[in-house]
C-alpha cells in the first residue's frame, strides 16, 4: 500500500484542557516520508517537533512531546484520528502548547479528515510487523500491553477501577476502518475526587462538563461540590446520586473503555509506522502506551528493515523454471530458487543454501562459508528479475550491473541457511537504468546489504 496524506488543509479551534487558552490547530498535507510533525507557530522560529515516542516528556493526563523548550500536549486524540484514517504524513500547526480538547473525543478530527479526504503518495507504506509476542508490564499499576502476530491490526482494551460506578469494562476495534463509527466519539473521563488535585497541579483549566465524562463515585457534600465547581469555573450542579453527571449522556455504555482504546491508538501512532498485529491493553494509560511505542522504536532503530515474511507452504510467484526463462544464468551460477513477493517497487527472492554447493569445496573445506561476493551476486539476480518485470517480452532482455556501492557483510552464511533477499527501487527507472537497495536475511537478521545500479539491455 502507498503512503497517504490529507488532500487539503483543515483547522479546528477550541480551548485547551490544561491551559484554558483559545487554540487553533491547522492540519496540512505533507510529503511522503514526512511522518507526523507539530509546528509551534506561536514561538520564535516556529520550532517543529517530530511526533515520535522518544520525544515524549510527560504522560500525566495526556501525552506531551517536546523539542528543547517547545512542547505540545494532548496530541493523542488527533494522532488517533490520523492513524485510523491511514494518514502517514501530516504537519500540524498550533498556536499554543497543546491541542484544543474540543468535546474530549476525536470525532471532530475524524470528521474533518473525512471531509477533506486523503490521497495516495508515491512511496510505499513501511509497516512494522509483529512477528512474535511483545510485552511491556508495569508491576506497580498492573498495566500491560501485549502485541501478538496477526495479518491485520486490531486493539482490545480492558480497564479496571476501584469504583462503584466504573469498575471493569472492555472494548475492541477489530477493523480500523470502523474507528469513526465505533471509537472516535468516545470522550475522556475524570472522577470528581480527582478534580481538586488536578486543579492544584495547575491542570484542567479548560475542563468542564462538556469536554469530559465526569464520574461522581464518592459521596461529598453539596458545599464541597460547589467549591470544586468554583475552582473549575463551571456552574454549580446538584448531585444526589452516584453516577455520570454530564450534561450530555454517554455515547456508548462502555465509553470509558472505548476512550482508552482511542488513547492507545494515538500513542501507537508515535511508533512512526503503521503496525500489523493484535494489541491487547490491560489497564492502559499514556505511560504504558508510550513505553510500548518506545520499545518498538528501539527495534526499528536496531535494524533498518524487517525481514520479509517467508512461508514455505505458500506457492511462489516464480519457481525456478520461470526464473530460468528470464535469467540467462545456469548451474553453478543460478543463485535464486524462487520469488515469493513482487510489485512495481520491490521484490523478495529465496535461496536455499545447501552443503552440496560447489563453492563449499574450496570455501572452506573445514568451515564452509558462503562467499560474500556470491551473496551479492544472488541479490543482484533477484534485482534483475524486478527490473526485467518492467519491460515487455522480458525474456528478450538482460540486466547488467554497472555499479555496486555500500556493501556490508554482517554475519556468516553457512549450509542449511535460507537466504531471503529484499530488493527495492531507490528511484524511478530512467533510460533503462535502475538503482536498487538490497538486503539479504537469514531468519530475522540482516546478513548482507548493498546498493546496485543496473542497466536493461536488449539481447542480440
Amino acid at each position: 500500500m502507498k503512503q497517504r496524506t490529507i488532500k487539503e488543509s483543515f483547522s479546528v479551534s477550541g480551548k485547551g484542557l490544561h491551559t484554558g487558552l483559545a487554540i487553533k490547530a491547522t492540519f496540512c498535507p505533507a510529503p511522503a516520508g514526512h511522518g507526523y510533525k507539530f509546528k509551534r507557530i506561536d514561538l520564535e522560529d516556529a520550532p517543529v517537533i517530530d511526533a515520535v515516542a522518544e520525544n515524549v516528556v510527560e504522560t500525566q493526563r495526556g501525552t506531551v512531546i517536546a523539542r528543547g523548550d517547545a512542547k505540545v500536549s494532548t496530541i493523542e486524540h488527533a494522532l488517533a484520528a490520523l492513524y485510523a484514517a491511514g494518514v502517514d504524513n501530516c504537519l500540524i500547526e498550533v498556536n499554543a502548547p497543546e491541542l484544543p480538547i474540543l468535546d474530549g473525543s476525536a470525532i471532530e478530527y475524524a470528521q474533518k479528515i473525512e471531509e477533506v479526504g486523503v490521497e495516495e503518495q508515491a512511496e510505499e507504506k513501511d509497516y512494522y510487523i509483529v512477528k512474535q509476542k511483545m510485552e511491556v508490564v508495569d508491576e506497580k499499576t498492573g498495566a500491560s500491553i501485549i502485541a501478538l502476530p496477526d495479518e491485520d491490526f486490531s486493539v482490545e482494551t480492558m480497564i479496571e477501577f476501584n469504583s462503584p460506578v466504573l469498575s471493569n469494562q472492555f472494548a475492541m476495534l477489530g477493523n480500523i476502518d470502523k474507528f469513526k463509527d465505533e471509537i472516535a466519539a468516545s470522550r475522556t473521563f475524570v472522577f470528581v475526587r480527582e478534580v481538586e488535585p488536578l486543579v492544584s497541579n495547575n491542570l484542567i483549566k479548560g475542563g468542564d462538563l462538556d469536554n469530559a465524562i465526569v464520574i461522581y463515585d464518592s459521596p461529598m457534600s453539596q458545599e464541597n461540590l460547589d467549591k470544586l465547581a468554583d475552582l473549575m469555573g463551571v456552574p454549580h450542579k446538584n448531585v444526589s446520586e452516584l453516577g455520570y453527571i454530564n450534561n450530555k449522556p454517554l455515547v456508548y455504555d462502555n465509553e470509558p473503555a472505548r476512550h482508552k482504546l482511542l488513547d492507545v491508538l494515538g500513542d501507537i501512532a508515535l511508533i512512526g509506522r503503521p503496525l500489523k498485529g493484535r494489541i491487547i491493553a490491560v489497564r492502559p494509560g499514556h505511560t504504558i502506551n508510550t513505553t510500548f511505542s518506545k520499545m518498538v522504536r528501539r527495534e526499528i532503530k536496531r535494524q533498518d528493515i524487517q525481514a520479509p515474511i517467508y512461508n514455505p507452504n505458500v506457492a511462489p510467484l516464480m519457481d525456478v523454471n520461470k526464473i530460468r526463462e528470464l535469467l540467462p544464468h545456469r548451474y553453478p551460477f543460478l543463485l535464486v530458487d524462487k520469488v515469493i513477493e513482487k510489485d512495481e517497487q520491490h521484490i523478495v527472492g529465496v535461496k536455499n543454501v545447501s552443503v552440496n554447493e560447489p563453492f563449499f569445496q574450496g570455501h572452506f573445506p573445514q568451515e564452509p562459508v558462503m562467499p560474500g561476493v556470491l551473496q551479492v551476486e544472488a541479490m543482484a539476480q533477484v534485482g534483475g528479475l524486478l527490473v526485467l518485470s518492467t519491460v515487455d517480452d522480458p525474456e528478450k532482455y538482460s540486466t547488467y550491473f554497472m555499479k555496486i556501492d555500500n556493501v556490508k557483510f554482517r554475519q556468516k552464511v553457512v549450509p542449511g541457511d535460507t537466504l531471503v533477499f529484499h530488493l527495492s527501487l531507490m528511484s524511478e527507472i530512467r533510460r533503462g537504468c535502475a538503482v536498487m537497495k538490497g538486503y539479504a536475511f537469514v531468519g530475522e537478521k540482516i546478513v548482507s546489504e548493498a546498493e546496485f545500479m543496473a542497466q536493461i539491455v536488449k539481447n542480440k
